[in-house]
């Protein structure tokens, strides 16, 4: 078998492919930013059009928009006026108590041989009433902190917003881009595209729904927990775990994690241990039990591609990539099973003769009768 012949036209029209590859993926790192912005507007743009088309049937579609996305931005609007104050005023509580606290603590040391000994050793205590005696003092020396939090948050804002108006235009255009995109294919593929993509909309509901109720259990449980453990702010507190709960994998540890700071104050140890319990069996039971049970019946995915897909998205794409990673997977099962499909009924890469409908059989002629 003899090797080709390495031409020059034929090492430059790799050079370029080559070359072309390689600017294409960098355009596509300095645009990193806006494409996540489409990406996950389209992903709210396809759970928003549900309730939209619902809305649709009583009313124009453009104020069915409109009310679904009031509705979407005052959620976090909400969230902020149930949390905020009770956080500034747990703060302020917080360090007008911290040395009542920090008491608590050496005399729950004093009252351990153990840590009795340590902290003769290291003067433990002492250290932690000195530092709290300086907290209040500590408090205005945080503007410097509050104004980069101010212009991260800014930022974040300046995000939400280009992702909803994104999404806006989506869902208000969408119908129509569709439409036109499926009377671009030949015929015979218009009915199947647009089967295959009606199944990704649903798939993407689906685990919308699912991932609310999945939130919704664990929150009601956080909040059913707190008020037996005497936690003050239960109910915002219970949203905290709702909301981050949407967040697969890490969203219920970061959730977890604010709570302990707060039970750190109710009852210490036995809250904070109580908690800390429930939160870590909880989380594995959600992650392997609960979260793949409501995805397989809402996405009809395999528990183990859920667990799976969930794991690579968080680990490539961080956050974003875990919310998205099951409604990927769905969509990309949708496809590969509908090409399959596709190939079995065109195997021979011909596409399929229409039938002939059989002819009629002429009737025979009655015999005349003389």
């Amino acid at each position: 078998m003899t090797r080709p012949e390495m031409t020059a036209r034929s090492i430059a029209r790799t050079v370029l492919i080559v070359v072309a590859v390689l600017l294409t993926i960098y355009v596509l790192y300095l645009l990193r930013k806006p494409i996540s912005w489409l990406v996950i507007a389209a992903f709210i743009a396809v759970a928003a059009a549900g309730p939209v088309n619902v809305l649709q049937r009583k009313m124009k579609r453009g104020v069915a928009i409109v009310i679904v996305y009031i509705v979407i931005a005052l959620i976090p609007v909400a969230l902020s006026a149930l949390l905020i104050p009770s956080l500034v005023g747990q703060i302020e509580y917080l360090a007008d108590n911290t040395p009542e606290y920090v008491q608590d603590i050496e005399n729950w040391v004093q009252d351990n041989e153990t840590l009795s000994n340590l902290n003769d050793d290291y003067d433990i205590t002492g250290k932690l009433q000195a530092e709290a005696e300086k907290l209040p003092e500590q408090i205005p020396d945080a503007a410097g902190v509050l104004s980069d939090i101010g212009v991260g948050l800014v930022n974040s804002v300046f995000a939400a917003l280009t992702i909803m108006i994104l999404s806006i235009f989506m869902v208000a255009g969408g119908p129509r881009w569709i439409n036109g995109f499926i009377e671009a294919q030949r015929p015979e593929h218009a009915e199947r595209m647009e089967r295959t993509l009606q199944k990704i909309a649903n798939a993407i509901g689906n685990y919308v729904g699912g991932a609310l109720l999945q939130a919704t259990i664990a929150g009601v449980t956080a909040f059913i927990l707190l008020t037996i453990l005497g936690a003050p702010f239960a109910g915002p507190l219970a949203l905290v775990v709702f909301f981050f709960d949407l967040i697969p994998v890490v969203g219920a540890t970061i959730a977890a994690f604010l709570v302990a700071i707060v039970m750190i104050f109710v009852n210490f140890p036995v809250a904070l241990i109580i908690w800390v319990i429930y939160a870590i069996a909880y989380q594995q039971f959600e992650n392997y039990v609960v979260q793949p049970q409501i995805q397989k019946r809402a996405t009809k995915i395999d528990p183990f591609v859920v667990l799976v897909a969930v794991l690579f998205g968080s680990t490539l794409f961080g956050v974003i990539g875990a919310i998205l990673a099951i409604p990927a997977a769905a969509a990309i099962l949708i496809t590969i099973s509908e090409i399959r499909a596709y190939m079995r009924e065109y195997g021979d890469g011909t596409e399929p003769k229409p039938k002939k409908k059989p002819a009629r059989r002429r009737a025979k002629p009655k015999p005349k009768t003389a």
